[in-house]
């Protein structure tokens, strides 16, 4: 039975495509790099700025250790001031949180974005409806590694059998898959069908309201 419901945050909730493209390619502009197309930024995002940052550099072979810091930190300072710019829920997401909630189904939401601009997010864009909260830390282990999945489990005292994790690239999967919960792969952010699938997505939903019933087939 499901009774604790764990989310990523960009690709998922959020959609960020656009907010991460911008102040990507703003940074890159500022330190004297062409820009990259948008579609791009879905397979540079997920595993936190700093790989962001090397993929970006990577992908215009100039990563260096001066490069990545120079564009790093012109992105966060960018991003931080603005964490709702070119940023919206996906459809229905409100409504399925309500719903949970309806169903006393605990949510919360797990992200390698840096924990201020996470928080300041969530809370712009949902309020008080996710029962906890965390992004990137210093000194705690990022996604995929199951650390803070399985403390979120702690918190709320649910087992990670009974937790389901929710994300849109193959950095989800895998983090619930280590922390031994189920795993629902979502094909409105990111990634592909074929990615979620092939890292042992144990359900997709191509929708956000059909993780209700994904939740009901399992009571």
């Amino acid at each position: 039975m499901i009774k604790l419901c764990i989310f990523d945050l960009d690709g998922t909730l959020l959609d960020t495509l656009s907010a991460i493209a911008y102040f990507g390619n703003n940074a890159l502009i500022k330190c004297g790099f062409p820009p990259i197309d948008e579609p791009n930024y879905k397979y540079f995002a997920g595993d936190g700025r700093l790989i962001l940052v090397h993929r970006m550099l990577d992908f215009l072979s100039a990563d260096t250790p001066q490069n990545h810091k120079k564009v790093g930190d012109l992105y966060d300072f960018e991003y931080e001031k603005a964490p709702n710019f070119k940023t919206a829920p996906f459809p229905d997401i409100p409504e399925l949180l309500e719903k949970l909630k309806n169903m006393g189904i605990k949510t919360a939401v797990l992200s390698n974005k840096p924990d201020n601009v996470a928080q300041d997010a969530i809370k712009i864009f949902f309020g008080d409806s996710f029962d906890f909260v965390q992004g990137a830390v210093n000194n705690v282990r990022s996604k995929p590694e199951p650390d803070t999945a399985l403390k979120i489990c702690s918190e709320f005292g649910v087992l990670p059998e009974d937790t389901l994790f929710i994300g849109d690239t193959n950095v989800d999967i895998l983090t619930g898959r280590n922390a031994k919960m189920k795993t629902c792969g979502v094909l409105w952010g990111f990634r592909d069908k074929a990615e979620l699938l092939g890292c042992g997505a144990d359900f997709i939903a191509e929708k956000p309201l059909e993780i209700l019933e994904i939740i009901q087939n399992e009571r």
